[in-house]
């Protein structure tokens, strides 16, 4: 059985401010290595910590790893203009942050949120790209809909008409319902008993701006504007070698990685057993394994 590895605590080596569409974003920057990983953190809305904290070792592995508060996050600049709050803009996002830090062709890693925003970003700019991580994500949100739809369904159909008869009458901050949204969430975004601190720290500072604007009101609803956002086909056009990950008890679940897979029949898949939502934290001594092995194949 192989030891758990504890992931330690850095601090960042470089901390840069962006200017981005008139405000700032912040990125922070690990080691200085010719190989980038550029790592795309979910939400929308979250602080890059906990995905930035999970992944700062690799820099004793030869790798320069760079996280960035996106903009309306973190340390960032915090707009209220709801117009701000969609892909499109976000991928020049990121196009911006990468040129401004002079990164070059990078390793792009991108959870959850930051899988979707990987996956436009690759479509716009894939010579950008030296190879395509997608973390616990999805290219087809329609049927992560559908899949979303059955796990709820685990709960009990009372559970269920519970849930959506507050959301049909927009009281989805009533405790019985968030009740139901809380099991879900120790389900299917982190088993572990008690939630690493930079995922806390992320969680407690998340603005719902965005989050609401693009995806919804929580994990287990998809009403924002990203709600019928589909790139499977632009998938079977990449090129550039696609590692995708997911937890055998994923919100994005492993249904959702066989049809990036599919679309992208070149990609390495790998579905850790005893992980949900982050398996960076809940199986590390599988996850990082898997995760090195691929960077060293196509690394400089």
């Amino acid at each position: 059985m192989l030891e758990r590895f504890e992931i330690p605590e850095l601090e960042p080596d470089l901390i840069q401010r962006i200017k981005v569409d008139g405000h700032e974003v912040v990125a922070y920057s690990y080691g200085t290595g010719d190989d980038v990983l550029l790592c795309l953190n979910g939400g929308p809305g979250l602080p890059c910590d906990y995905l930035r904290d999970a992944h700062a070792w690799l820099k004793d592995r030869g790798l320069r790893v760079v996280a960035f508060d996106q903009l309306g996050t973190g340390k960032a600049d915090r707009p209220e203009d709801k117009a701000l709050w969609n892909i499109a803009r976000y991928v020049e996002e990121v196009e911006t942050v990468r040129k401004a830090l002079g990164l070059g062709q990078v390793h792009l890693l991108g959870h959850s949120w930051g899988g979707w925003l990987a996956i436009e970003y690759s479509i716009h700019y894939p010579e950008a790209v030296k190879t395509l991580i997608l973390e616990n994500t999805v290219a087809d949100i329609p049927h992560l809909s559908q899949e979303l739809g059955r796990l709820r369904s685990a709960l009990g159909s009372e559970t269920v008409a519970m849930m959506q008869r507050h959301e049909a009458k927009g009281s989805v901050d009533h405790p019985e319902y968030q009740a139901a949204v809380t099991l879900l969430n120790y389900r299917h975004v982190c088993r572990l008993e008690e939630w690493p601190a930079p995922v806390q720290r992320s969680l407690d500072d998340w603005n719902m701006g965005p989050y609401e604007t693009m995806q919804g009101p929580n994990e287990f609803l998809y009403i924002g504007n990203l709600r019928d956002w589909n790139r499977l086909k632009e998938m079977g056009e990449f090129r550039m070698p696609i590692l995708i990950t997911t937890g055998q008890h994923d919100e994005l679940t492993p249904a959702c990685s066989l049809r990036m897979k599919l679309a992208a029949p070149h990609a390495e898949v790998h579905v850790f057993p005893n992980s949900s939502h982050m398996p960076f934290y809940e199986e590390p001594e599988a996850y990082f394994p898997a995760l090195l092995s691929f960077l060293e194949q196509h690394s400089s």
